[in-house]
């Protein structure tokens, strides 16, 4: 009997919910690392049982957990998140050098094919990789000594590198988006690395137009059209059908175009799902009321989703890991909130119902199809 486990990083720990294909009742399993935020939870998809964690606190910094057993217990990997040379300055834009620092782990992203190698994005803006489950971890220093990087920025949250995406067609091809500097490819691994921005307008960078300054806060890809990303941006919904070559607007009919997650439904390539918030000085769903947006047609035409989610005095927000689907045949989604709760749809976003409530403002949700 197939299943499924959700993934959830907080404030204050990890929680692990579990259910069958039907996805009615849930075991909730924790808090693991209770105390320490968890910016990120991922399962591999190669091997249902590997698990790789994220805690990080002010006292004992960034550690990394793994689990070969789904999440009922962990152990301490390696962290040597180290720079294999010297450290650069990144030079704001009030003309400051500042040095690059490791801060934490924003983003972890297992192998689609080996459990043992994690890619790992860091703030400030870096990518590691590890090929031993964790063990020892080797920096991409490409992506840093790329020309671009005395321009990059940090958002409101810290300049991170927040979203991975190995393109499941070519695994040397590697797409990362930094906040504040915007997407970047590689073609060869990561030896090498190029913008690929255009397209993408941001106000108050020198020019609007820029290669690198843009702030991206999330990207989604769908495995059978890998040459297909979403993007949903700091103001803008945008997709690429060029390998993110270019980009064009899809924002639509959508209330707000400011969010922070984008996700794809598992089997249909144009469903496109966000969460619009009001603004970016007003980080809570619009009018008092949560609702999902989905695109059946690949944006522009976007419908709100809202059975079961409430539609008064609420003032949440849903962050840019917070949301992710499941490949069961009836594709499910999933989203975490500020305020604690976690909901699903057993299909595809008609209907919805809270699998936890009260929990710590949630960071990352993310789910593992079990067989």
């Amino acid at each position: 009997m197939s299943g499924v486990r959700v993934l959830v990083g907080t404030r204050k720990g990890a929680f692990v919910l579990t259910s069958d294909e039907k996805r009615q009742a849930w075991d909730v399993s924790g808090p693991h690392f209770p105390g320490w935020e968890v910016y990120h939870v991922a399962g591999s998809p190669a091997d249902p049982d590997r698990v790789y964690a994220a805690p990080s606190g002010g006292w004992f910094g960034q550690v990394i957990q793994r689990s070969d057993d789904g999440g009922a217990s962990w152990n301490t990997v390696g962290n040597d998140f180290t720079y294999a040379g010297v450290p650069g300055n990144h030079q704001w834009y009030d003309g400051t050098l500042r040095p690059w620092e490791f801060t934490r782990v924003w983003h972890l992203e297992p192998s689609a094919t080996d459990p043992d190698t994690v890619y790992a994005g860091v703030q400030d803006a870096a990518l590691f990789k590890t090929v031993d489950g964790g063990t020892s971890w080797t920096e991409l220093e490409g992506l840093r000594e790329h020309g671009s990087g005395p321009q990059w920025q940090p958002g409101a949250g810290g300049m991170c590198l927040h979203t991975i995406i190995v393109d499941p067609a070519d695994e040397d091809r590697i797409y990362v988006a930094i906040s504040a500097a915007g997407v970047f490819r590689t073609e060869d691994g990561g030896k090498s690395w190029q913008p690929v921005n255009a397209g993408l307008l941001s106000d108050g960078i020198p020019s609007p137009a820029a290669q690198v300054g843009h702030c991206v806060h999330n990207l989604a890809m769908h495995p059978s059209r890998p040459r297909t990303l979403f993007m949903q941006k700091h103001w803008d919904v945008m997709r690429s059908d060029d390998g993110a070559d270019s980009w064009t607007e899809i924002s639509g009919d959508l209330p707000t175009d400011f969010g922070f997650p984008i996700a794809v439904h598992a089997h249909e390539p144009d469903t496109v799902y966000v969460v619009p918030i009001t603004s970016d000085s007003h980080h809570f769903v619009p009018d008092g009321k949560l609702r999902v947006y989905r695109s059946r047609s690949g944006g522009n035409e976007w419908e709100p989703l809202t059975a079961g989610l409430p539609q008064e005095n609420c003032y949440v927000n849903v962050l840019r890991d917070a949301m992710a689907v499941d490949s069961l045949d009836s594709c499910g989604i999933y989203f975490g909130t500020t305020g604690g709760q976690v909901y699903a749809s057993a299909d595809s976003g008609e209907h919805w119902a809270p699998i936890v409530r009260d929990l710590p403002a949630v960071l990352s949700v993310e789910v593992q199809t079990l067989p």
